[in-house]
């Protein structure tokens, strides 16, 4: 398996990952902090930074495959960037497979969220708060002051700040890796480990955000009570939000008292939330029967909302394969919300797991025509297609993916595997490779376009394209080469 390469990431790949590589472009950017010409890094070099950053973490951490929890994160997302001071609004988002309370916001525009947060945050406000908050350091751009301030001591060099950033949101990460950027974290210390002020200034303007967006802003204070409980269960290691985000008593008081600047009002609370928690919840737990227990346990609602806890029961029985036990619970679920796409691709995973693929597709294909830029109904129709042996219908949904979705590696993934069943070797070469250049590990994703080069030699318009792929990556290698003298 091919993603076994990944687990080969060596300084190298993370220097290589530094650099931007374009999904649909020849041309290539290597932004230059080291020069005395800037006072402070400008907006498109930030971005830069940033995707390089996301090559090098994805390249060691293990994303979310939750389809439908990162589009509902992304939507999320967006709207609260609507009503945020953000003027740059090119975002990426990155949801970790992890158990752990963490968020965090990169330089450019990435923003990364492990599905354990959902453990923690009790409602959307609440989860909201924490990402209002995160949007509020890109938007007052709390990365460019920091290095203008290191300017002043040092030169801050584009290895050390990337290295920085490596460390800074893999707190307690392997002792590979914390070798490895070490060096460079010495001098350039933390880079997201914001000051004091820092994160009082992203507390008001979260807050305000918050606000714009119609979410209630008492919710804050309260994310930051679930916080300090956390902390104070942590013993030893705190989460590691709370290392690269000071929490005190005054940071608490401060959310409050602004929260009471606001007219009370009634909220409304979105169940929709509540159901991506679950998923969250089941990702956490590891283990069907365990995550059966807790929903059966919850069809109360004391700590988890009740029609949730019978999604969580849909989704569980579903796994264990009792169909009929998952389907009476999502009955009851789809008389109260007709129309609620969650439920309704609950249902679809169902007929494709008692292989009723006819089924799947004919409901699938009906709600693209409500929903036509549906990321994850899109991407379930494709693996209903693969399920039924249909690869070539796979292969088209998933080719049309790579374009409204070419930084998502998931999606090259899938389409590598089903071009492989479908025998379009070199197809699968030139997916893997976008498949590891997204990852950062250039050298494999080099012996792909190799492979595939080979498989082209009567396909010359494909050949024009892999043999430009080709050139990409050489430029990316002497850039490297220059900038590491």
């Amino acid at each position: 398996m091919f993603l076994k390469c990944l687990n080969r990431f060596t300084l190298t790949a993370v220097a290589i990952a530094m650099l931007t590589v374009p999904t649909h472009s020849a041309d290539i950017k290597l932004p230059s902090f080291g020069g005395g010409t800037s006072s402070v890094i400008s907006q498109q070099q930030e971005y830069e930074l940033g995707r390089a950053w996301l090559m090098a973490y994805r390249g060691r951490m293990k994303e979310s495959d939750d389809t439908v929890l990162y589009d509902y994160l992304e939507h999320l997302i967006y709207k609260l960037a609507e009503y945020s001071e953000l003027q740059d609004h090119r975002l990426d988002l990155i949801v970790i497979d992890d158990a752990s309370m963490n968020a965090f916001a990169v330089p450019g525009g990435v923003i990364g969220v492990n599905t354990g947060l959902f453990n923690y945050a009790k409602s959307e406000a609440q989860l909201s708060s924490v990402l209002s908050h995160e949007i509020a350091h890109l938007s007052q751009r709390h990365f460019a002051r920091r290095v203008e301030t290191q300017k002043r001591n040092s030169t801050a060099t584009m290895a050390g700040m990337l290295g920085a950033l490596v460390l800074a949101v893999t707190v307690g990460g392997d002792a590979g890796m914390a070798a490895m950027t070490g060096t460079m974290a010495a001098s350039q210390g933390r880079t997201l480990h914001y000051s004091r002020q820092n994160e009082q200034e992203a507390d008001r303007i979260g807050l305000k955000t918050m606000g714009a967006a119609g979410m209630d802003p008492n919710a804050m204070s309260g994310m930051f009570d679930q916080m300090l409980q956390a902390t104070r269960y942590a013993g030893n290691k705190p989460p590691e939000f709370m290392l690269t985000h000071p929490l005190t008593e005054n940071r608490v008081a401060d959310a409050r008292n602004r929260a009471r600047q606001y007219p009370p009002k009634q909220y409304l609370d979105n169940i929709e939330y509540h159901l991506m928690r679950i998923r969250s919840l089941i990702a956490i737990d590891k283990s069907p029967s365990v995550s059966l227990n807790r929903f059966e346990h919850e069809l109360n609602g004391n700590s988890l909302n009740k029609e949730a806890a019978q999604y969580g029961l849909v989704l569980i029985h579903t796994m264990l394969g009792d169909y009929s036990t998952a389907r009476s619970n999502l009955r009851n679920l789809l008389k109260k919300s007709p129309d609620r796409l969650t439920y309704l691709l609950a249902d679809i995973e169902i007929d494709r797991a008692e292989k009723k693929f006819d089924f799947a597709i004919t409901k699938t294909i009906r709600l693209l025509q409500y929903h036509p830029s549906s990321y994850p109904l899109k991407m379930s129709l494709a693996e209903t297609y693969l399920k039924a042996n249909r690869f070539y219908e796979s292969e088209v949904i998933l080719t049309d993916l790579t374009q409204t979705h070419p930084k998502l590696p998931l999606v090259w993934y899938d389409l590598a595997e089903v071009r492989g069943l479908a025998g379009n070797i070199s197809g699968v070469h030139m997916a893997r490779a976008q498949y590891f250049i997204l990852n950062g590990v250039f050298g494999q994703a080099r012996d792909q376009l190799g492979y595939a080069r080979k498989l082209q030699v009567h396909d010359y318009k494909q050949t024009a394209i892999t043999d430009q792929k080709l050139r990409d990556l050489a430029s990316l290698e002497k850039k490297l080469n220059n900038l590491m003298k």
